[in-house]
This record gives structure tokens, C-alpha cells and sequence, in this order.
């Protein structure tokens, strides 16, 4: 069946024959695909070798996937979101590019990628193949929005290359697309399955209350705590069957999975972090939660539990108050909610206030998720008292859990999630990761629940 590779192929070679072959530079070309599920493109096309990226929200049906690497940004440290930045504008400014008419944001050269949670985080083993900070600009992405599909192929020629070479490796790309539906997962995979946390859950509840100790002594006012559970498979987990049991569980979530050769790092996180839209920025504050129940009365009466909960409401006011601070000195305006709204998601739900900002000057949207990258929903407040406390009380690296996942454009437009309700599949190894946040009124024996109702995300399917 003819999906319209030869036109894509075409304008490629168009933006190639313009290359003067002296200087370094991005050449891509735009154009419609008759493809319906890049997701399946995706993770049926890439190679063994493939950096590849998928991200979907499934309620709004948008999805864009990458697959390859025609250039990548890596950084490290405390100015690693300014560096990676830097490099991405630079990679797409000087672009040769065929375009096609009325692109959507995520169409054309886009960087795909993420940050760890810490600044040098991901040093254990197991997060060796995702650095602190990575951006990817695949050889071929997919976006998919409003039911159409449009595809770029991209490349990076440097002087010594040649045109046909970089045609050949099109081709080769293009003729390598699949469209295979994404595999069921398996209810009942066979061998045994071994489930432990690889901390005791006491020592959880010991780190809770040692941390209820210090924002009682004015140290911080919030502190999150994170867990780690680990899976052991009988033969290697499936990211594919995976991620689709996500997007089909949780269609309001954000859907995403950021694969190496070696691992892939998935999740449907209910937080966005930062959406950028020209001039306009839109987050969401996200902190306190409850359970859902079957019984629509009792699931009613559990959020206005929630709704009312002094404890909740104070750690949720939290977040608001350093999201608009962290704004602040970016916007001509920041405007919050005034009250926050339900979010319910599959196992879970949530307080949640949209805050939108105008922005002042124009700031990326790398810039802006490291602008408001670490929130106190998933670092605490103060700031950095919270972030010299974590480690402490944690005693894990936390890797790329609990950071920034997402995209920007050549546009600097993108959305960035934080890295919650997550895994890291690595072979026959699965690390699966919740956190909760701790105030002064926090019970951790309550706490270490909630951490057990979070980790029911994703746990039972990759537990099976």
C-alpha cells in the first residue's frame, strides 16, 4: 500500500540538492504519511540500535514518535536545561528544510527527550543509556493531530558527506516503516515473577516521620519521598504491549516512553509540567490525592474528602504559590484557578489547578520546564532545603523518575510531563517508582499507603 513516502522522499532530496556541502547543517522535509498509529509505526520500524521516543494523549488524540537520531544535546549540572536549550535552537536555526503547508505544532525537526530529576541524576547502572539531560531530533517523527499524520524525515550533513549517502539512508529508513498493531499484554505470563521493594517499607515510614520531624522544626514547609519496587521478569518486559495497556487505561494521562537500545522509560503521568504555545504557558499545580472506588457515590464522596482535607489543601496551596513565584519574573501575567478541580484518573485522583501565564520575553520550552523544574509536587519547598533533604531521607537515585519528559519543535513550542507514574524496563528488570508528599501533618503509616495506591499504576501490569 502506498502511504506518500515518495513525496516525503522527494522534498527531502529537494532540501539535500540545496546543501552547500561546505558547512555543517539540518536538512528535513515535512509531509502527510497515510499512517494511523505512530505509536505502532514507532515501536514496530525501530532498530536494535535506535534511540526512539513515544508520546500520546490518547483523550485528545494527539501522538508524535521519533525513531533514530539525526542529532543529539546532552548536558549535565545546574545549567544543563539553558545548555540543552542552546543546542536545540542552534540545531534547527540554519535548517534546510521542505516543509508542508499548515504544520501543527510537533510537525517539522523536533527534539524529543527528557530530563533526570536531579541534576546529575542517573548515575546507578540501570540509568547508564538516559544522561541527566537528552534531547533527540530522530531521523524520522510522526505527529498525528486531528486525525491527520504528518511525517519529517531529518538529517545532519557535514562536510565530507554526500548527498547520495544521505538519500540512501532514507530510504532505507522509509522502507523499514511498519504499521503493526502494538501486542496485547499478557495476563498471565509464565514462570515466576518476583516482586520486592528494594527498600523495606519501614524504612519508609522511618524516613516519613524524620521528615515530618524537620518541617515541624522549620527546616522546610514540604518534603517528597520516593520508593522504589522492583520486578523480576522470567524473560525481558515488553515495552510495546506496555505502553499500550497505558494509553487504553489511562487516555487522560500523559502517555510516554523513552527507549535506548538498552532500556526504555515509560509512564501515563496526570502532571503536566509545561505547555508553550507561541506566547502563552500553561502547568498544571497537581498535589493531593485519594483513592477512586467502582461505587460512583463513593467515589464522589472520596473527592470531596479530598476537596476538604486541610492537610491536602495546604500541601496543594504549596505548589501553587512557587509555581506562580517560579513564573513571576517571565510573564507580563500569571493567573491560577481560584479554586483547584478533581482529576481522576483510572486507580487514583488528584487536586489539580491550571495556571496560564503570558509570557514577557520569549523563553523555549526547554527554558521554561527548567524554570519551573523541580516543583514542589515532586521536590518540596523551600527549594533547595527540599533537594539537599531528598537524597537523605531517600537513599536512592532517583534516575530519570519524577523529571522532565517531552518535546519542542523548531518553533520552541513543546509540552513537558513530569516523569510520574513510571518504570524503568531493562531487560528482565522492571524499577518501578512512587512518591508522596510530606507536611507537617503527615501520618506515615498514611503516607506509605498512598505510595501503595500509586505504585497500583503501574505495577500490576508489569507484575502481570
Amino acid at each position: 500500500m502506498d502511504i506518500g513516502t515518495d513525496t516525503l522522499l522527494s522534498g527531502f532530496e529537494r532540501a539535500v540538492e540545496r546543501w552547500d556541502g561546505r558547512s555543517r547543517r539540518l536538512v528535513s522535509a515535512t509531509a502527510p504519511l497515510d499512517l494511523a498509529d505512530p505509536a505502532a509505526v514507532a515501536f514496530a520500524s525501530r532498530r536494535a540500535s535506535d534511540r526512539w521516543f513515544c508520546w500520546e494523549e490518547p483523550e485528545r488524540g494527539f501522538a508524535l514518535t521519533g525513531v533514530g537520531s539525526a542529532a543529539e544535546a546532552v548536558s549535565r549540572g545546574g545549567s544543563r536545561f539553558a545548555e540543552i536549550a542552546a543546542d536545540c535552537v542552534r540545531g534547527v536555526h540554519e535548517r534546510i528544510a521542505s516543509p508542508a503547508a499548515e504544520m501543527p505544532a510537533g510537525a517539522g525537526p523536533v527534539w524529543l527527550g527528557g530530563f533526570a530529576f536531579a541534576d546529575r541524576g542517573g548515575s546507578d547502572s540501570h540509568w547508564s543509556s538516559l544522561p541527566p539531560a537528552l534531547m533527540v531530533l530522530p531521523e524520522l517523527s510522526l505527529v498525528r493531530e486531528g486525525g491527520r499524520t504528518l511525517a519529517t524525515l531529518s538529517a545532519t550533513l557535514a562536510p565530507g558527506d554526500t548527498p547520495e549517502e544521505a538519500l540512501r539512508r532514507a530510504e532505507r529508513r522509509l522502507a523499514s516503516l511498519r504499521e503493526d498493531p502494538l501486542p496485547l499484554l499478557d495476563p498471565a505470563p509464565a514462570g515466576d515473577v518476583r516482586v520486592a521493594s528494594v527498600a523495606d517499607p519501614g524504612d519508609f515510614e522511618a524516613s516519613a516521620a524524620a521528615a515530618v520531624e524537620r518541617i515541624r522544626a522549620g527546616e522546610m514547609d514540604k518534603v517528597v519521598l520516593a520508593r522504589e519496587v522492583r520486578v523480576e521478569a522470567p524473560r525481558a518486559h515488553d515495552p510495546a504491549s506496555l505502553f499500550g495497556a497505558l494509553r487504553e487505561l489511562f487516555p487522560s494521562c500523559f502517555c510516554f516512553c523513552v527507549g535506548t537500545p538498552e532500556a526504555a522509560f515509560l509512564g501515563a503521568s496526570p502532571e503536566l509540567l509545561v505547555r508553550r504555545r507561541g506566547a502563552g504557558a500553561q502547568t498544571v499545580a497537581l498535589a493531593g490525592s485519594t483513592r477512586r472506588s467502582a461505587d460512583p457515590a463513593v467515589d464522589g464522596h472520596l473527592g470531596e474528602q479530598l476537596r476538604q482535607s486541610a492537610k491536602n489543601q495546604n500541601e496543594h496551596d504549596i505548589v501553587v504559590r512557587r509555581i506562580q513565584r517560579s513564573l513571576r519574573p517571565h510573564a507580563v501575567w500569571v493567573e491560577a484557578s481560584r479554586e483547584p478541580v478533581l482529576i481522576k484518573v483510572a486507580n487514583i485522583q488528584h487536586l489539580a489547578t491550571p495556571i496560564h501565564a503570558q509570557l514577557a520575553d520569549a523563553r523555549s520550552a526547554v527554558e521554561l520546564a527548567g524554570v519551573l523544574h523541580p516543583t514542589p509536587a515532586i521536590g518540596g519547598e523551600p527549594r533547595d532545603r527540599a533537594l539537599a533533604a531528598i537524597p537523605e531521607l531517600e537513599g536512592m537515585d532517583r534516575g530519570w523518575y519524577a523529571g522532565a519528559i517531552g518535546w519542542m519543535d523548531a518553533a520552541e513550542d513543546g509540552d513537558f510531563c513530569v516523569g510520574i507514574r513510571s518504570a524503568l524496563l531493562r531487560d528482565r528488570t522492571a524499577h518501578v517508582y512512587a512518591g508522596n508528599g510530606i507536611v507537617a501533618d503527615s501520618d506515615p503509616a498514611d503516607e506509605l499507603a498512598e505510595t501503595e495506591l500509586k505504585l497500583g499504576a503501574l505495577l500490576p501490569l508489569v507484575a502481570g
